[in-house]
């Protein structure tokens, strides 16, 4: 007989003087900015450092005992409410969205990259193409910039190193418990997930969304981890840069067509695409797609539209950086979709 596991998250009551540090906690405005930083970690200097710095997981696992402690605090509740008025200010200084674009239109660039090296506490990335993307929401964030990101949430993210004591280096996957990090999943006004669906050879594929808060940008990472999907659906969003060329191909169709796909089904309109390396080409793919549906405009004419409102960053220009699928490979992904944009494979 088999019993249903259940995990269950046992955290300390926040006080309503210390209610400031769940918002605090759920932006990560707190990486860049020293003085919130230095708030989360003299609340538990030890526990801070064993978190990565995630604030989420730190409220979470500091005792009652501690968190009465830090209330009775007077030169802590202090720093908290300075660097919560501080935060407010920074996030009251709205984007004009109509200074970017025509008059009456909402300017958005959505950018898409497949790592997105935001926050320590967030292991979703590998190296140089990771911090290109997070910097640069951070840096649009303070920019005033009307940007959100979109990415891949990568249940295991990337490899942890260490070495053997005779030597040998190794490394673990720790799985990542996206509810006790900075972020949420993205929900419908009646509280359930929005998703949208693809095909994947001829498969149905769902897709769910989580927000994280980067300043004044937003960061969605794609979820393939669904209940109703099967497990090898559930697996493309498992490991950064893992598997084989068949689960490249499958992240690179989340990634791109779901995550054109996702921006649409929460109600998000771009003005351009910014694709950060070619990992998330497939969403100009989708954008073609979408313009003939939508807008009854042949291929060529699409093309031309999306050539116009895309820009691309070649981040590794050297072939070990760049993907390569076999022809027939592609064939049996992609030969159904070509129809769909009016062109033979």
């Amino acid at each position: 007989m088999t019993f249903p596991i259940k995990i269950i998250d046992v955290k300390p009551k926040i006080p309503r003087s210390l209610e400031p540090l769940k918002e605090l906690a759920g932006n990560l405005w707190f990486v860049w900015n020293h003085d919130a930083a230095e708030l989360f970690r003299r609340m538990n200097p030890e526990l801070w450092e064993r978190t990565r710095g995630n604030p989420v997981e730190l409220l979470s696992r500091l005792s009652q005992k501690e968190i009465r402690a830090l209330a009775r605090d007077e030169g802590f509740v202090a720093h908290m409410e300075r660097v919560h008025h501080e935060f407010h200010r920074y996030m009251s200084e709205h984007v004009n969205r109509e200074a970017f674009g025509k008059k009456g239109e909402a300017f958005q660039v959505a950018y898409f990259s497949a790592e997105s090296g935001v926050a320590d506490c967030l292991p979703i990335y590998s190296g140089g193409l990771g911090i290109l993307s997070g910097d640069h929401l951070k840096s649009a964030s303070d920019l005033n910039l009307p940007i959100c990101g979109v990415s891949l949430a990568y249940q295991k993210g990337y490899f942890r190193q260490y070495l053997t004591q005779d030597g040998w280096q190794m490394e673990t996957y720790p799985a990542n418990r996206f509810n006790m990090m900075p972020m949420k999943l993205v929900r419908r006004e009646n509280g359930n997930p929005v998703t949208t669906s693809l095909q994947i050879r001829g498969e149905n594929v769902k897709v769910q969304a989580w927000d994280i808060e980067v300043g004044r940008s937003n960061l969605y990472l794609l979820d393939t981890n669904i209940k109703e999907n099967p497990d090898w659906v559930k697996e493309i969003t498992s490991q950064l840069y893992g598997g084989d060329h068949d689960m490249r191909i499958r992240q690179e169709i989340v990634l791109g067509i779901g995550g054109a796909r996702i921006l649409k089904a929460m109600g998000v309109e771009p003005s351009i695409y910014h694709i950060n390396e070619g990992h998330s080409a497939l969403a100009l793919m989708e954008r073609i797609r979408e313009l003939r549906e939508n807008a009854g405009l042949s291929f060529n004419e699409a093309l031309e539209y999306v050539r116009a409102t895309s820009v691309f960053t070649t981040h590794t220009p050297v072939a070990a950086g760049i993907d390569i699928f076999h022809p027939d490979l592609m064939r049996t992904y992609f030969e159904d979709y070509a129809k769909s944009l009016g062109i033979s494979f």
